[in-house]
């Protein structure tokens, strides 16, 4: 569960890791109200629960109130990556000597915490990773053990810090690493930890992911207007709709729907998909036993996402009939008709006759099949995948 940048650096200040005064502002009129009294150059920051905001131009910089108000209509108008901006983070503009990276987060593999430092700031910590393997310095302990001061100042050390403020950054580390362990963080990152002008360390950048399965034990983040959200960003239109209908349903950034019969079969599918080269636009699950209603509303949500180019279905009837899953999707056909190829199979309990009804809804209705191809048990779902992203491809005109 992400948190927006206002919301962490309330934490950040709650743990004594120095971040600069701000506002918080959802008009463009309170912006100027805020920056009217505000002695020099600002910056005004977006706030949308997702990454790639600078290079969306989501950060504007301003010198008055009447620029800052200007700029801040045009942050509100914005979308980026799907999600409208609905409010500002104001801040004085920071002179920069240098920037630096500090996070937390968890070595999965190993269950571990790591602490994660570098003389790199400001820019992708992972290519950063990819690219200056030897520019990464690491601290990993168990969930148990302490962040001792001696092990916090080696890593500010290493990463550069100046001598006069290896004690204060050591303490910055130690704190991002107690907010971490506190609040049952997935991450917590300055990016970048800025060295100003006037040797001052600044967080000037935060992100904050809690485990949203454990926010319910922290009743100071409900007193902080911090309740359970969306994942990793905010729900897209789609995502809200599938929520509204009880459906499991996430956005992808792929062009092949992927219409499953249930969780498992909808991850095999989705490993199929990019095996033979292609890339899923979302991962979807239709629950055991669904009814032919729920059926429909998956391919209305497939049939009208723009960046779906081809649909790739697969049905495994055990708890679930196929044909329940055949009267489903001639519903949706009759009510809403569809305007994408799809390639689909069906196998398992009632296979026969969800395809026996197929063949006889599209003698009736041939031209309501006319981008559709089922397929039986006769057909290994391999194909049917290979299938789906070849005409992708085709749709793409590749």
């Amino acid at each position: 569960m992400r948190l927006y940048e206002f919301e962490s650096k309330q934490l950040f200040e709650n743990f004594k890791i120095p971040v600069s005064k701000r506002f918080i502002a959802k008009t463009s009129d309170e912006v100027y109200g805020f920056v009217e009294n505000m002695a020099g150059s600002v910056v005004l920051k977006s706030q949308v629960l997702t990454g790639g905001r600078g290079k969306a131009g989501g950060i504007k910089f301003a010198d008055g109130a009447n620029e800052a108000r200007t700029k801040a209509r045009e942050l509100l108008q914005m979308k980026i990556n799907g999600y409208a901006v609905n409010s500002v983070l104001i801040e004085l503009k920071l002179t920069v000597k240098k920037e630096y990276y500090v996070g937390v987060t968890l070595d999965r593999a190993n269950y571990k915490i790591v602490i994660i430092a570098s003389g790199e700031g400001g820019v992708d910590i992972e290519k950063t990773a990819v690219d200056h393997p030897e520019k990464i310095f690491k601290k990993s302990l168990s969930i148990k053990e302490n962040l001792y001061s001696f092990d916090a100042l080696l890593l500010a050390k290493k990463i550069g810090i100046p001598q006069p403020l290896l004690k204060e950054s050591a303490y910055i580390i130690i704190n991002l690493f107690e907010l971490f362990k506190n609040y049952d963080a997935k991450l917590v990152e300055i990016n970048p930890l800025v060295l100003t002008n006037d040797d001052k360390l600044i967080a000037a950048d935060s992100r904050v992911s809690l485990d949203d399965d454990a926010v319910f034990r922290h009743v100071d983040l409900k007193e902080m207007g911090i309740e359970t959200r969306h994942e990793e960003g905010e729900m897209t239109p789609r995502e809200r709709q599938a929520y509204e209908w009880g459906i499991p349903y996430l956005d992808l950034d792929g062009d092949i729907g992927m219409f499953p019969g249930g969780a498992g079969f909808g991850i095999m599918g989705n490993d199929f998909i990019h095996y033979f080269g292609g890339k899923p636009a979302n991962f979807m699950d239709s629950g055991g036993g669904p009814a032919p209603e729920r059926i429909a509303k998956m391919l209305v949500l497939l049939d009208e996402n723009p960046n779906v180019k081809a649909i790739f279905g697969a049905r495994f009837g055990g708890i679930s009939r196929c044909d329940d899953f055949a009267k489903g999707v001639i519903m949706f056909l009759k009510e809403h008709g569809l305007s994408k190829p799809m390639v689909m199979r069906m196998t398992g309990n009632m296979w026969q006759e969800g395809v026996r009804m197929f063949e006889e809804a599209k003698k009736e209705n041939p031209e309501l099949f006319e981008h559709i191809e089922f397929h039986g048990i006769e057909t290994p779902i391999e194909e049917i995948a290979k299938r789906a992203v070849e005409l992708a491809k085709e749709e793409r005109g590749q």
